[in-house]
């Protein structure tokens, strides 16, 4: 969907908890409401501190990707 089309993305790779979550939020911060962040981890513990954190946050999960051990989050931020 091309009003998915990621505004920012930020790569994680190689971090672990808390590192990835601590990005997301210092990254959503600076964005303007209805934008996409790409989050891209390796952290397996991102695959539900992520969904925990939109839910918490009232951000939009728009869809998570797996590719090989590589996750790829798509959030909506919240209006």
């Amino acid at each position: 969907m091309a009003q998915d089309k990621p505004h920012r993305t930020v790569d994680t790779s190689g971090t672990c908890c808390p590192e990835p979550l601590k990005q997301a939020h210092r990254a959503i911060k600076t964005m303007q409401p209805g934008e996409v962040l790409e989050l891209i981890s390796t952290d397996f513990g991102s695959r539900m501190d992520i969904p925990a954190w939109c839910k918490r946050t009232g951000h939009e999960l728009l869809r998570t990707e797996e590719e090989g051990k590589t996750f790829h989050y798509y959030v909506r931020k919240r209006d």
